[in-house]
């Protein structure tokens, strides 16, 4: 009985029952997912030889194994101009090379500066991305992410470099995500030195792909790394700069606060019925470098927070030494539409919602007493919403006091 398929041939020899053999065999085979045929031989006699041609098996490509090598190339030659307007000084290179090049003599800096990293990611806010099939504002939160953990240490974002994952590199999407990449890069004054596009099939569902990204600063030598904890004192005010929305973090509750809403993304938002659910949820993230980095030269600001995942309670302390304590007066400042609408429809408790959701506040900075004015004026006259939200104080129990909680219902 001779068996051929996907594989090797096989030759089974039997006396009699040969359909029945057969036929189990082929079941056999077929548990391990392997599907054969088979044919009855003549019947053998001692000493006889049985020889068949094999034939010789596909030759096989990578785009037989789902990367397209060629479709990488398109993308890299679709991206070159949205590229190119990032360039700044010292980092103005052609993309295609092994990595970025970065002058810093060229950017401005003479003494070797003092360099600060950062590395974040979008989170599930991509799932919105693609139920909407929109992904430019996803590549402004992911640039949004870095930028502004940066800019809180007092550094210039000077870089950038995306990750992009899929599992079938489809183009029209990865540009659009890497053009919202660039606009994140022109706002914040860095350029999009280069990346990395993995086309890895099997590891995503369907169009669906990851992004991460990394930045790259520098403060002039001499300056002080924010927070200047040193420098804080009871008293110091806490100025609060408004958020656009839910951001990138917190999507996870928010996904499913609308699901259990009964809500499509493409539903109108209640929250705003001149728009949809998704595409009020796709806001990007605020980019706060620029008008931060006037008040930075000026001296005029002991720390930064930026309110990303665990919110309120969990980034402010990370600005603050250990003996101080920050209150937080929450009816100071108004809370987005849609922010107030995820407290109300998910049932939110109010300490949840400061931990989970930035609660309209995008940054929260310290300031002396004596420079919370011009402060607070620079970064207004550079476009921020700016409100005074609380104090300092001696340090108790808790690192974070949130006071008039009642505002939030």
């Amino acid at each position: 009985i001779c068996l051929s398929g996907a594989g090797p041939t096989i030759l089974a020899l039997a006396t009699h029952n040969f359909e029945q053999i057969a036929n189990h065999l082929l079941g056999e085979f077929k548990k391990e997912n392997i599907n054969c045929e088979w044919k009855l031989l003549e019947p053998a006699y001692d000493g006889a030889v049985c020889t068949r041609d094999v034939e010789k098996p596909k030759a096989m490509t990578y785009a037989d194994a789902g990367v397209s090598i060629d479709a990488g190339n398109d993308l890299v030659v679709a991206i070159k101009k949205a590229v190119k307007s990032t360039r700044r000084p010292g980092a103005d290179a052609e993309i295609g090379g092994f990595g970025g090049a970065l002058d810093l003599q060229a950017a401005g800096y003479d003494e070797a500066p003092i360099m600060i990293q950062a590395i974040d990611g979008i989170g599930t806010k991509l799932k919105v991305a693609f139920a909407m099939d929109k992904f430019d504002t996803v590549g402004i939160d992911l640039v949004a992410m870095n930028v502004n953990d940066l800019v809180v240490q007092g550094a210039e974002p000077l870089t950038f470099l995306d990750y992009y994952a899929c599992s079938k590199l489809e183009i029209k999407e990865a540009v659009s995500f890497i053009e919202g990449v660039a606009a994140g890069c022109r706002e914040s004054g860095c350029a999009l030195v280069g990346g990395e596009t993995a086309e890895m099939p099997g590891m995503y569902q369907g169009n669906e792909f990851d992004a991460g990204g990394c930045a790259t600063g520098a403060l002039r030598r001499g300056r002080t790394i924010l927070p200047d904890i040193a420098s804080m004192v009871e008293g110091d005010i806490l100025l609060g700069l408004a958020s656009d929305g839910v951001h990138s973090n917190g999507f996870s509750l928010v996904r499913k606060v609308v699901e259990r809403q009964g809500l499509s993304y493409h539903d109108k938002a209640p929250w705003a019925p001149n728009t949809t659910v998704g595409a009020s949820l796709l806001t990007p993230t605020r980019i706060y470098v620029k008008p931060l980095l006037k008040a930075v030269e000026k001296d005029l600001l002991k720390g930064m927070a930026h309110i990303t995942g665990g919110g309120l309670y969990d980034n402010i302390p990370r600005m603050l030494p250990k003996t101080l304590a920050a209150e937080v007066d929450v009816s100071a400042w108004s809370v987005p539409p849609v922010l107030k609408w995820l407290k109300e429809a998910g049932n939110v408790e109010s300490r949840e919602f400061a931990r989970t959701w930035n609660t309209g506040l995008g940054m929260v900075i310290v300031v002396s007493k004596e420079n919370a004015a011009e402060a607070k004026k620079v970064l207004e006259e550079a476009g921020e919403r700016v409100s005074v939200i609380g104090k300092l104080f001696p340090r108790g129990e808790d690192e974070v006091v949130l006071k008039n909680l009642e505002a939030w219902n």
